[in-house]
């Protein structure tokens, strides 16, 4: 408390000018991160404590744009989870992103009406070039910084997927695969660890994308969940020798194709019934089941089925609590939605490092906000069982 009083004390000597107040701002923030870090911790920092439940490891070095202009920030760092401060604004560099790349689009002098429109209502005629590339300059050293920060500790389940997106290349329009990864950690918290952007989902594309996750440190995946990609699934089968989960909405979609318009609610409730077995064990026997009766009257459906089997039904292995949320690609589709709606906004990206620009800062701030909740996705208590460096003895938050 004797270094606070001084800091504070130090800082009212420096006068009441612009300077001073920008102090006073990153001094107070300074005192409402270590308290925030202190809460997590459980203890102080380097405190001995028997009620410590984490430890600090570090800080990490970030800009906080206020009225009082820019102030440094140096954000504790925990060993296991993450933390992120609720009083930064998590909307501010998507939205710069955004204009970065209408703005780039607008000079480059290859947009639409539609961009024309929204240039001139964002205020934004007569912008420099020289402004763009500052401020791509300033959202693309975050974004890179983000994508390709270490990956530190294990995580059992990895979610994968991808939407695509126009871009202009050599004087044509092309469609480029957009490819994003979440995962769970041995926390049971969820980030977003990489994205990358591609021509196509061929093999190779995700065999390189796995690797590049791979060589940041990812590691522990017990579990990939996405859409029936063959690619994919070689990929993560080569890379990561994980187990896959075919996303079951989506299987449903293809099932129903093979059905009558009248037969389809009541061939997908009959196929969910292997759904709500209680083991492994059950869920399989159902499933035979269901496919022999469907076998004679459906016998496309039946082949359909039995191809599937062993993947849609892998997230029985796991546990019951986590089921839920392993099944489908479910828990990034709101994700999803975010990008197409914020890409949707652009139509044609000028090129390949707009779209990282603007996606890239989309997931920064998505990881930010769940790291700014208090609950984690999975409770400490049921990731154990799928993590092999699993804090089980600290107390469990509920999922």
């Amino acid at each position: 408390m004797t270094d606070e009083r001084i800091a504070l004390r130090e800082l009212l000597e420096k006068g009441s000018d612009a300077t001073f107040l920008r102090e006073m701002i990153g001094f107070a923030a300074h005192r409402l991160m270590e308290l925030d870090a202190e809460g997590a911790c459980g203890a102080a920092h380097g405190e001995r404590s028997p009620e410590r439940v984490n430890q600090r490891n570090g800080y990490r070095e970030r800009d906080w744009q206020t009225r009082a202009g820019t102030v440094e920030l140096r954000i504790p760092k925990l060993r296991r989870g993450s933390y992120f401060p609720a009083f930064l604004e998590p909307r501010r560099l998507a939205e710069k992103a955004l204009t970065a790349v209408i703005q780039e689009a607008y000079v480059q002098g290859i947009s639409t009406r539609s961009v024309d429109e929204l240039v001139r209502a964002m205020g934004m005629e007569g912008i420099s070039k020289s402004q763009v590339s500052r401020l791509c300059g300033e959202i693309d050293s975050r974004v890179q910084d983000f994508l390709a920060r270490p990956i530190e500790g294990d995580w059992p389940y990895l979610w994968l997927d991808a939407t695509y997106v126009k871009v202009r290349e050599a004087g044509r329009i092309v469609s480029v695969a957009v490819t994003i990864a979440v995962g769970v950690n041995s926390d049971g918290r969820r980030e977003v660890l990489g994205m990358a952007v591609g021509a196509s989902e061929a093999e190779t594309f995700w065999t390189e994308f796995l690797r590049g996750l791979a060589r940041r440190g990812l590691r522990g995946v017990k579990l990939v969940i996405s859409d029936a990609h063959e690619g994919l699934k070689s990929a993560a089968a080569k890379v990561l020798r994980a187990t896959w989960q075919r996303c079951r909405v989506h299987f449903g979609r293809n099932a129903a194709a093979h059905a009558g318009k009248t037969q389809r609610r009541i061939v997908s409730a009959w196929i969910g019934t292997a759904y709500a077995q209680e083991d492994a064990a059950a869920a399989h026997a159902q499933w035979r089941n269901v496919a022999d009766q469907l076998r004679p009257k459906v016998p496309k459906l039946a082949s359909l089925m039995d191809a599937a089997e062993e993947d849609v039904l892998a997230f029985m292995d796991f546990p019951r609590e986590h089921r839920a949320k392993l099944h489908s690609t479910n828990p990034i589709e709101r994700l999803n939605g975010e990008i197409k709606r914020r890409t949707d906004v652009v139509g044609i990206f000028p090129n390949e490092a707009a779209v990282i620009r603007l996606v890239g800062a989309l997931l920064l701030e998505q990881s930010d906000e769940w790291a700014t909740q208090r609950s984690r996705y999975m409770t400490l208590e049921t990731i154990g069982a799928v993590s092999d460096t699993a804090s089980v003895s600290l107390p469990a938050v509920a999922a």
